[in-house]
């Protein structure tokens, strides 16, 4: 079931904008920025969390610098696709730290998921002793990221 679209104005696109550039935007820099007084936009940040157009805030950091080296990307085929297996292998994935996100798709795989380990000893655990042993995985089959061309961004507003 797909979410009802929030509805959003001009200034909310922007406002959600700025907040993507830089989170830690106070009302007064927003307002400045959107030409709002501080309470508008203050009031405006807090209807768009309310609405779930924010979903949180977070800080982004350097996996290189916290010794986090081999990022890959998994994907997984089960043997079997009935609710029972999918909801096991779900629970499964909410557990491993080291999966960052998931998804489901169409086509030949059932899951793309991204990881992030210290080293390729630690990968080939996870897909090892983790992924294949888990009783519904038939398939697994890794990519290991070279280099990150862009960096995760902004969605397109």
């Amino acid at each position: 079931m797909q979410k009802p679209r929030i509805s959003l104005d001009e200034t909310d696109l922007r406002l959600l904008a700025a907040l993507q550039r830089d989170a830690h935007l106070t009302a007064e820099a927003l307002g400045e920025e959107l030409n709002l007084s501080a309470s508008q936009a203050g009031r405006r940040r807090q209807r768009l969390e309310k609405s779930g157009a924010i979903h949180g805030y977070t800080a982004r950091l350097d996996p290189e610098g916290l010794g986090l080296a081999v990022q890959a990307f998994i994907q997984v085929s089960l043997e079997s696709h009935g609710p029972e297996q999918a909801q096991g292998f779900a629970r499964l994935i909410a557990t491993r730290p080291e999966v960052v996100s998931a998804w489901t798709l169409t086509g030949e795989a059932d899951y793309l998921l991204r990881a992030y380990t210290t080293d390729l000893r630690a990968l080939h655990r996870l897909i090892h002793e983790v992924l294949l042993s888990h009783a519904t995985v038939a398939r697994v089959q890794s990519q290991i990221v070279m280099d990150q061309l862009k960096a995760d961004a902004a969605l397109p507003l």
